[in-house]
């Protein structure tokens, strides 16, 4: 299940209020680095689907052909199609 942006960035915004209210003294968990090292991956997923959508809209833009976009991919026509078509395609 593929989630929103929005639906990512509140659970990244729901992490950090959690991470900063811990205190340490009481705190069960001691050693938060991996749920961090999680939300900073989480957030290189969502700049670099902005990257790419953005670099989709430039070569439709450009007059390039969903094949030749999907093979730049290596993923099908179709498959680039179903996932770009709604966001470049005005």
């Amino acid at each position: 299940m593929r989630h929103t942006e929005e639906e990512i960035q509140a659970a990244a915004e729901r992490f950090d209020k959690w991470a900063d209210e811990l205190d340490p003294a009481t705190a069960e968990v001691t050693d938060v680095s991996d749920l961090r090292a999680v939300a900073e991956a989480a957030e290189a997923v969502r700049a670099d689907e902005a990257r790419l959508t953005e670099a989709v809209t430039r070569a439709r833009a450009h007059g390039r052909s969903w094949t030749r976009i999907a093979d730049s991919m290596g993923i099908s026509r179709q498959a680039a199609r179903q996932r770009f078509a709604d966001k470049v395609d005005a």
